[in-house]
C-alpha cells in the first residue's frame, strides 16, 4: 500500500519554502532546454516518448526523476506548473506538451517535426 501511495503522490511534506524551491528548479530546467522530458527510467510510456524523439533525431534533455534525490519534489512541482504529475511530462519551447499520448498524436499528425524545428531542437 505504501508503494502505491508513493507511486501516485509524494509522501514527503515540504515546507512552503522547499516547495517553492522545487517549483523554481523545475521551471529552471524547463526554461533552460528547448525540449525536456521529465521521465522515470522504468516507465514504458517514457521510453516510447524518448524513442519517438530519437527517431526524429531531435535534441532533448531528459530528467530521470527516479535517479534524483529531489525527484518526488520535482514531480510535485510539475503538478503545480503544468497540472500534470504523471510521466512523461514533456515541455517544448517552455510550453507544456503533455505526456506520451500527446506527443504521439503530434507525431502522427505531422505537427511534431515542425514544432521541434520551431523550438530549435535539431543539431
Amino acid at each position: 500500500m505504501n508503494f502505491i501511495r508513493s507511486f501516485f503522490t509524494s509522501a514527503v511534506k515540504l515546507s512552503p519554502e522547499a516547495r517553492m524551491a522545487s517549483v523554481k528548479e523545475a521551471q529552471r530546467i524547463i526554461d533552460s532546454n528547448n525540449v525536456v522530458i521529465f521521465s522515470k527510467t522504468w516507465c514504458p510510456y517514457c521510453k516510447a516518448a524518448k524513442q519517438t524523439l530519437n527517431d526524429l533525431k531531435a535534441e532533448y534533455e531528459v530528467v530521470e526523476l527516479d535517479n534524483r534525490n529531489d525527484g518526488d519534489e520535482l514531480q510535485d512541482a510539475l503538478l503545480q506548473i503544468s497540472g500534470q504529475r504523471s510521466v512523461p511530462n514533456i515541455f517544448m519551447a517552455k510550453q507544456h506538451i503533455g505526456g506520451n499520448s500527446d506527443l504521439q498524436e503530434l507525431a502522427k499528425s505531422g505537427v511534431l517535426k515542425r514544432r521541434l524545428e520551431e523550438a530549435g531542437a535539431y543539431a
